[in-house]
């Protein structure tokens, strides 16, 4: 999308030519021939620079700049005069302007003085959506697999980020990492040089939250003692990404509908239509279509988002993904705290495949975390796993045996499971069974098992 350039100039031959020479490089130009009529055209469109003349028909240029300054604090102007003085330079480089122009001038002066002032523009733009998203993860982080599941997530991923206008909505359970998938969406396509901007919709109030995605001009509030560029400005060429869009004010949505089917929208307390290049990724664990049944979402928003549809498998319905997750998050987490990545027991595997894990792929991570911190870098094994998926591999185990077994051979059987799982340490698998470790070594010693009386408490 080409730069707007206002041109504020009393003198017509001048204010054509400038408007001649700017198109030429490819900007789009408004012309106003005195103060007012500059001031109204940046209170109804967005400039990215104004080039003002100081001596106007109606106001001094100084005047102009400093309420070009008020309304929006990041202005960029550059002052023209056919009437250089020094006082008058500085008086205007305290104001703000960004540069000070002696008519006449050369063209090609002037060209060179828009380039680097646009170029400053676009700098301190990048180091603001910099500094929101610093803390972003990389696309698909952490998000391995080869089940079926994972790789249609894969395919449908990789055709949406083909589209870079399509609006895409994730909908799966929490941890499922919908974030991840939207930051490979933006990362994947034509936008990646973009910016990625993310806003959380359950994290702010309704008035904070639609300050904070529309931006707000000076004056709007109580608090807005300046004007302040909102986070869909800011996204302007690249992707933002609306977070728990379930909880989205009603009263906020028809506005971001709004955004998203004409690309221009208002900041809070403003007149002027801002346009913007962006594409809209919107992530909930709710259930929308409830929402709108229900009238607490709205139908034509719905629609408009659920252009593109990604719905993220639980890890439940991954299962051949589990183990190799967790094998991940244990390198990267030993890598963190500075320890050897342990293995992982092919038991500890089995009962962690059979577990419904309802915290998705970030409970596991939580769980190899803690496995890594209990095992002490050793194998992790299922001593080191939470009581609740240790529970549900013995409530998914086959009762069949036990059900017509006696407790003698029930109970033999389960001391073997412990003493495999523990790698033969009698003094874990006493831990566990909840007996002395003489009493394992005689129960050892009566069931034949000369293996385990062999090893060593390091043994394996």
């Amino acid at each position: 999308m080409p730069e707007r350039i206002l041109v504020v100039e009393d003198d017509t031959t001048i204010r054509v030519t400038l408007k001649d020479v700017l198109e030429r490089q490819g900007y789009q130009v408004d012309l106003a021939e005195d103060g007012g009529g500059g001031l109204e055209f940046s209170r109804r469109r967005n400039y990215e620079l104004t080039l003002l003349d100081l001596h106007l028909p109606d106001m001094h240029g100084l005047e102009v700049l400093r309420s070009l300054r008020d309304a929006d604090p990041e202005a960029l102007v550059v002052v023209m005069t056919a009437f250089p003085e020094v006082r008058t330079a500085i008086d205007c480089v305290k104001a703000g302007a960004y540069d000070y122009l002696n008519k006449p001038f050369e063209l090609d002066d002037l060209k060179e003085i828009v380039r680097r002032a646009l170029e400053t523009r676009s700098l301190r733009l990048e180091v603001e959506r910099l500094r929101i998203s610093a803390a972003q993860p990389a696309a698909l982080e952490g998000m391995i697999g080869a089940s079926p599941a994972f790789l249609k997530l894969v395919e449908i991923t990789r055709r949406l980020a083909a589209a870079p206008r399509v609006p895409v909505l994730i909908r799966g359970e929490s941890g499922t990492g919908k974030e991840r998938v939207a930051q490979a969406i933006h990362s994947l396509s034509p936008r990646a040089g973009g910016p990625w901007v993310t806003l959380d919709c359950s994290a702010l109030a309704e008035g904070l939250l639609e300050s904070e995605m529309f931006g707000h001009e000076r004056g709007a509030f109580t608090d807005a003692k300046a004007a302040k560029r909102g986070l869909l400005e800011l996204a302007d060429g690249g992707t933002l990404f609306l977070d728990e869009i379930g909880d989205l004010a009603l009263t906020l949505q028809p506005k971001l509908l709004r955004a998203i089917e004409t690309q221009t929208f208002r900041r809070v307390g403003g007149q002027k239509e801002l346009q913007v290049d962006v594409r809209f990724v919107a992530a909930t664990n709710r259930d929308l279509a409830a929402m709108v049944k229900a009238g607490s979402f709205r139908e034509d928003l719905y629609y408009r988002l659920n252009v593109g549809s990604i719905e993220m498998p639980p890890l439940r319905e991954r299962a051949e993904d589990i183990a190799p997750l967790g094998r991940r998050f244990l390198d990267e987490a030993a890598r963190m705290m500075g320890m050897p990545a342990p293995a992982l027991d092919p038991q500890a595997g089995a009962l962690m495949r059979q577990y419904a894990w309802p915290g998705n792929v970030r409970e596991l991570r939580n769980v190899m975390e803690r496995a890594l911190i209990l095992c002490g870098g050793d194998t992790i094994a299922a001593l080191h796993l939470p009581k609740e998926i240790t529970a549900a591999g013995r409530a998914a185990a086959p009762a069949g045996d036990d059900e017509t077994s006696s407790l003698a051979e029930v109970e033999k059987r389960h001391i073997r499971r412990v003493l495999t799982a523990c790698r033969g340490n009698k003094t874990q698998a006493a831990k566990v069974l909840g007996i002395t470790r003489l009493t394992l070594r005689t129960k050892i010693a009566e069931y034949g098992w000369e293996e385990f009386l062999e090893r060593g408490e390091t043994g394996g």
